[in-house]
């Protein structure tokens, strides 16, 4: 296959007009183009990939991002459900992780360091006093490199990036592979997630995607329904670092075995909620097999009648509200986006991992390869 970002821009215009004029059962080419320059001057490419169903995904090789996923409501009607921005400037200012593959680690380590065999590691302090989803420039911040992987089935796209030894004060080469999978005849939207690398180090890549299902982002996600397949989740201390308890949900405003509004009780006033201002913690998954695939999470939208399931290999997964969007960023259209008009679940190993022995390991080791699958499945409910 022809690596996407290297091919002459004389022949974009050409490549994405063969697109149109493929034949039924050959191998169905993504369209691309240029979305902009960095700063620095580097190019970054804007892939679309479609299928039979009224699908859309829209990625960028900047931080390997999901920028717009379009999908039908009940009515047929096809809206953008996720959060970003109209331009590259927008990815490059963004300070709320708009669609980005999140590396080399997710979600918060305390105090920016933990131990690996006998050393310290010191990471940037970006997210108060602890380290947030890699760092002051994590994989979110990288530029990709592309490949059109394609088949008769589905169109595939496989983004790789290589993280240096002691880039963002993480040990080892860390060669990175994500791959967007959209099947012709699925309204699904595959994300695999490789790693290697030549030292031991730690890994914890995901998604952070807000979510809007009823395509309109400037209403409130309250109404939406979620149900997690989770017992337990993971309580914070007041910088939203985990104690090392694993908590049961049952009864209480973290309870989402059944379907719940997410509003119901996202103001009571109990302690977890006033620490991450709502909803922001992570959910230990009643996993039934090891590292097999399954559903974690459901939500649904009443009056689009819109329906994400969110299927994974991983251990755990964040539910975030959108408590810390605050009307200041101007999104897509020129779009404010308020408190709580999205809704991230990012499939995950979980928070500050490194420094709990009792959580599930995040260690790669030379000779390994880590492998995440996460799936988002979009349907729809009368």
């Amino acid at each position: 296959m022809n690596r996407l970002s290297s091919i002459p821009q004389a022949f974009v215009a050409l490549l994405i007009l063969a697109n149109a004029f493929n034949v039924k059962g050959a191998e169905r080419k993504i369209q691309f183009a240029e979305f902009g320059k960095t700063m620095n001057g580097d190019t970054v490419y804007r892939y679309v990939l479609t299928n039979s169903k009224g699908v859309e995904a829209v990625v960028i090789s900047y931080g390997a991002a999901l920028v717009s996923l379009k999908a039908p409501d009940r009515n047929g009607k096809s809206a953008d459900i996720v959060l970003g921005y109209d331009s590259l400037g927008g990815y490059e200012q963004d300070k709320y992780f708009f669609g980005a593959t999140i590396g080399r680690y997710g979600n918060r380590i305390a105090s920016g360091q933990f131990t690996l065999d006998g050393t310290v590691f010191h990471l940037p302090k970006n997210d108060g006093p602890n380290s947030l989803h890699g760092g002051s420039r994590g994989f979110n911040k990288r530029i990709w490199t592309g490949v059109d992987r394609s088949r008769a089935d589905a169109q595939v796209l496989e983004l790789t990036y290589t993280s240096q030894d002691g880039e963002e004060g993480y040990a080892g080469t860390l060669k990175v592979q994500v791959t967007y999978t959209l099947p012709a005849e699925a309204n699904e939207l595959r994300i695999d997630y490789s790693a290697t690398t030549d030292k031991d180090t730690v890994v914890n890549l995901t998604n952070h995607s807000y979510f809007n299902l009823s395509g309109v982002a400037s209403q409130e996600i309250l109404e939406h329904q979620l149900l997690l397949r989770a017992l337990e989740f993971t309580p914070v201390d007041s910088t939203l670092i985990p104690t090392g308890e694993l908590r049961a949900v049952c009864c209480g405003p973290f309870d989402f075995t059944k379907a719940t509004a997410i509003g119901a009780r996202i103001n009571q006033g109990d302690e977890q909620l006033k620490f991450g201002k709502g909803y922001d913690h992570n959910w230990a998954l009643e996993r039934t097999q090891k590292g097999g695939l399954q559903v974690a999470a459901e939500v649904f939208e009443p009056t689009s009648g819109r329906v994400l399931e969110v299927l994974t290999t991983e251990p755990g997964i964040q539910f975030y509200s959108g408590n810390f969007l605050d009307g200041t960023v101007r999104g897509k259209g020129g779009q404010l986006y308020g408190r709580r008009t999205g809704f991230c679940l990012e499939t995950q190993h979980f928070p500050d991992s490194p420094n709990h022995p009792n959580f599930p390991s995040t260690v790669l080791k030379p000779g390994q390869v880590y492998r995440s699958t996460t799936v988002l499945r979009l349907t729809t409910r009368k």
